[in-house]
């Protein structure tokens, strides 16, 4: 009799690997914030801080949307308009991913 249940198969080296990869994430951040705290910061630097995450993000998709097409841009401009709407940058990021999965389909 054959069995319609999906198994799921963990490879022990990648969970180990991903788990690491979490903690160095959450050490980095935990230690930088430890480390500004130590110091004075001027104006400028604090300001620089406040918009690095926008920066990275721009960074890493910037390229991806220079060399998408039409589903690309049509998710980008999705991502615009919720961001412009709401002001909710989780919101805005939940969006562009669902748009892009939906609009390369229709595309």
């Amino acid at each position: 009799m054959a069995s319609n249940a999906l198994t799921l198969s963990l490879d022990p080296l990648v969970v180990a690997v991903v788990l690491a990869m979490a903690l160095i994430t959450f050490l980095t951040k935990v230690g930088g914030i430890w480390l500004v705290r130590r110091f004075e910061l001027s104006d400028r630097l604090e300001a620089g801080l406040t918009v690095l995450p926008g920066a990275i993000v721009v960074a890493v998709v910037g390229p991806e949307l220079a060399a998408g097409g039409p589903a690309e841009w049509a998710a980008a401009g999705a991502v615009l308009l919720v961001m412009w709407r709401t002001e909710s940058i989780l919101l805005a990021l939940c969006t562009g991913v669902i748009a892009v999965v939906a609009f390369r389909t229709t595309f």
